[in-house]
């Protein structure tokens, strides 16, 4: 079924007119997610994303659920060389070796942390004590591009062995799995997203 955009107020990064970024942020964008396959299929895409931009990740997200075994992070963290080179020649993705090599030790590293935690879930959401953070953004100058509990995380992910989760890539990930609720104020999302651990 066809998305179609209409005339709510979103927030300030959404193109008029752009129905595929329009829907991601109005169903997607935001909302909490606690089930493992989403948050790694959330962590893939955001780190093919660094260096570039979100819209061309998100044009490319079914080529990539296709290529990376439905975003299985089970299946992926078994890919081989022959993945890899498999992977180097899809042109429906971002063909980019170092992202390649590590979107798979990621979901090794991923497996580990399930084992720890128990989810990958409930290791996730520690670092904003369990609840959604809320700010109160009110235009596109009060967009933060990191955060200190992006800056320890990230710290910690490198620690246990992940790659290309820098700071900024795990903020925008934050945001996209509702750990933070970065809606302006004005967008007719913010107050569904809720949240009670305010920041100003």
């Amino acid at each position: 079924m066809k998305y179609t955009m209409n005339a709510l107020a979103r927030c300030p990064w959404v193109p008029s007119g752009d129905l595929l970024y329009a829907k991601y942020h109005d169903t997607e964008w935001g909302v909490p997610v606690h089930a493992d396959k989403k948050i790694f299929e959330f962590l893939l895409l955001e780190m093919f994303q660094a260096g570039l931009s979100w819209r061309t990740v998100l044009a490319k997200r079914q080529n990539f659920k296709k290529a990376f075994a439905e975003f299985d992070h089970v299946a992926v963290a078994r890919f081989g060389a022959r993945d890899v080179r498999r992977l180097m020649q899809d042109a429906g993705i971002i063909r980019n070796r170092a992202k390649i090599t590590a979107a798979v030790v990621n979901a090794q590293k991923f497996l580990e942390v399930r084992k720890e935690y128990g989810t990958f879930s409930r290791y996730m959401w520690t670092w904003v004590g369990g609840k959604p953070m809320r700010h109160a953004l009110r235009g596109p100058g009060d967009y933060m591009p990191l955060n200190s509990d992006a800056v320890l995380w990230a710290r910690d992910l490198k620690q246990r062995g992940f790659s290309f989760l820098g700071p900024t890539v795990l903020y925008a990930h934050m945001q996209a799995t509702g750990m933070v609720n970065d809606h302006v104020i004005s967008c007719f999302r913010y107050t569904a997203m809720g949240g009670e651990k305010i920041r100003l």
